[in-house]
């Protein structure tokens, strides 16, 4: 296959791969450092396993090539120029829950429901939680998330969710399992990160935030909905949406793979949902996102449906891993056994949320269309009553992955400096009562730095 800038998924699955981060160089470690006193005696809750180390820099530009980041693993998800804060001191710890599965391999500990949380020096009372996108693991939104978010003066936790890598759908005993075990996941960690936090500082967060991209956004949403009494507020970037009787991507993605396929027209992939303006991107979705995508959740709700395409393993190589099944081509959802139903119904979002949201979705998001995933979920929320915690914002030129602005910048906008206005956005809504610009679309505009700024408002 020939390599596509910009592309995350490749790099992400090849990383997957890897058995043990790379070791920390002399100096990454700062143990007599005045802010990491007594580190050793910090105990995360419920957790199995824990290694805290007292670190000169916790941001990327720091632990670039130590075993405190994975720079691999979030490959794709921020453009080429995109700048970050540095020079954050303080305290990491990695650690891992009990689980009985092995699909993460970080640290060489081959143990699943492992987790960072990283305690600056210099702390503004807060804490950011958030859970890894797609199938990556918990260092994956290091540059798009802990970055800022620990220079502002947070602290930081972020989960692998559980399961990671292309076979999570491999994880639990019934269908839904291993996704189900996501929303759990965050769940724990949040009331130990806090719990941890108090050890550290000597109180608890005054205010605590919920934020992810992709699957991190459909936590998200589920947490505000499930745990409000957890968290003050959250950022949902483009987070999947999961509704009993759809949409979903069980319901928009096997049109896509029977485009891919060549069994589909144009018209009925937008018919479909997928926008018209997001045409040049399908060929790379087509060989990167589709078919792999729609198999793996597939079999996690619907292993009956072809037991023998993924069967127990979604590909031992790059090619077999994004390869559709072709039975994929003409899943339909509303035609299948209830069974499939309560397993959706398990994890599925009702927009009933507890407290504030923000959410920002690309207008040209051809993995989880804007038509069928956060325009229905704006919809939801202000079905329950709950539109005055919700504000929503559409990125004119956003897609799923900021990566590819890199090959369309003539086309594209970056997403990220709009989610981190939203986070402004949603903490002085939070912590000062200033309510947000009302929902509305944020234009692409041709001069400026799109990679460095977005205003939400006019």
């Amino acid at each position: 296959m020939r390599p596509i800038r910009g592309v995350s998924l490749l790099t992400a699955l090849l990383t997957a791969l890897a058995l043990l981060a790379p070791a920390a160089p002399a100096g990454a470690e700062d143990a007599g450092a005045p802010s990491c006193a007594h580190r050793d005696r910090l105990r995360v809750p419920g957790a199995e396993v824990q290694r805290s180390a007292c670190l000169t820099d916790l941001t990327t530009a720091g632990l670039a090539g130590t075993a405190y980041t994975d720079i691999a693993d979030q490959a794709g998800l921020s453009a080429r120029g995109t700048g970050n804060p540095s020079g954050v001191p303080g305290i990491q710890i990695d650690g891992y829950f009990p689980d009985d599965s092995r699909l993460n391999a970080t640290h060489g500990w081959a143990h699943d429901s492992q987790f960072v949380i990283r305690l600056p020096a210099r702390w503004n009372g807060g804490l950011v939680v958030t859970g890894a996108p797609g199938t990556r693991r918990q260092y994956s939104t290091d540059a798009l998330i802990s970055d800022d978010v620990l220079a502002r003066g947070f602290a930081y936790a972020a989960t692998d969710k559980g399961n990671t890598g292309p076979d999570f759908f491999t994880d639990g005993r019934r269908p839904g399992d291993a996704v189900a075990e996501w929303n759990r996941r965050v769940t724990e960690l949040t009331r130990a990160a806090a719990r941890t936090v108090r050890q550290r500082y000597g109180r608890a967060p005054l205010r605590t935030y919920m934020t992810g991209i992709s699957n991190g956004g459909y936590l998200t949403r589920w947490q505000l909905e499930n745990h409000p009494d957890l968290y003050d507020g959250g950022v949902d970037w483009e987070g999947v949406l999961w509704t009993v009787d759809g949409p979903h991507p069980l319901t928009s993605l096997p049109v896509a793979v029977a485009h891919s396929l060549g069994r589909a027209t144009d018209e009925e992939l937008t018919g479909a949902g997928f926008a018209a303006g997001s045409d040049f991107l399908w060929p790379y979705h087509a060989k990167a996102y589709w078919g792999l995508t729609q198999k793996v959740f597939r079999a996690e709700f619907d292993p009956s449906y072809d037991p023998e395409c993924p069967g127990g393993t979604a590909g031992r190589t790059v090619e077999e891993i994004l390869a559709p099944c072709a039975s994929d081509a003409s899943y339909d959802y509303a035609a299948r056994p209830r069974s499939v139903r309560r397993a959706i119904a398990r994890i599925s979002l009702t927009g009933r949320i507890g407290k504030p949201l923000i959410t920002l979705h690309g207008d040209l998001d051809a993995l989880l269309p804007i038509g069928t995933d956060s325009d229905v979920y704006a919809r939801m929320t202000a079905s329950r009553g709950r539109g005055d915690l919700h504000r929503y914002y559409t990125v004119e030129g956003g897609t799923h992955t900021d990566g590819l602005y890199d090959v369309h910048p003539d086309r594209l906008r970056p997403i990220l400096p709009c989610y981190r206005a939203a986070f402004t956005a949603l903490t002085r809504w939070v912590e000062a009562g200033r309510v947000p610009p009302a929902s509305r679309t944020i234009a692409r505009h041709a001069d400026g730095d799109p990679v460095g700024s977005c205003a939400l408002e006019e």
